[in-house]
């Protein structure tokens, strides 16, 4: 079972908005905060955001080099992938595979896969 993930982010209020609404909706619930970093729990798992050191701020995240390729979500059901296809198409969030949308997770899949603040790729998937 995994215990935690970490991502460093860019921008902590920014990042912390955007994944807040986003982990709720899914219901995770806040667990910790403080200065510099915040966090949401499911169940005995926790995703953990921290503001990056100014001196490695101008690195930027890629999702095709070593490392985080994207994270992958469980939807409840295809109504709540086209909700949230809604909501984030209001918020300005980038959709990926626009094109293929919500069938661009193959085997019949039903998904929705968009970007957050830092272009992390997310990904929320039915069946």
């Amino acid at each position: 079972m995994l215990h935690h993930v970490e991502i460093y982010v860019s921008d902590l209020k920014k990042s912390s908005a955007f994944w807040g609404w986003f982990l709720e909706y899914l219901g995770y619930k806040k667990f910790q905060e403080w200065e510099k970093g915040i966090s949401w729990k499911s169940s005995e798992t926790y995703i953990v955001f921290v503001q990056v050191e100014k001196k490695y701020k101008g690195l930027k995240y890629h999702r095709c080099a070593i490392g985080l390729n994207h994270l992958a979500f469980h939807a409840k059901s295809k109504k709540q992938v086209d909700e949230l296809t809604k909501e984030f198409k209001n918020k300005g969030v980038k959709i990926l595979y626009a094109d293929k949308h919500p069938h661009a997770g193959g085997n019949n899949a039903y998904t929705l896969f968009f970007e957050d603040p830092d272009r992390i790729k997310v990904e929320l998937k039915w069946k």
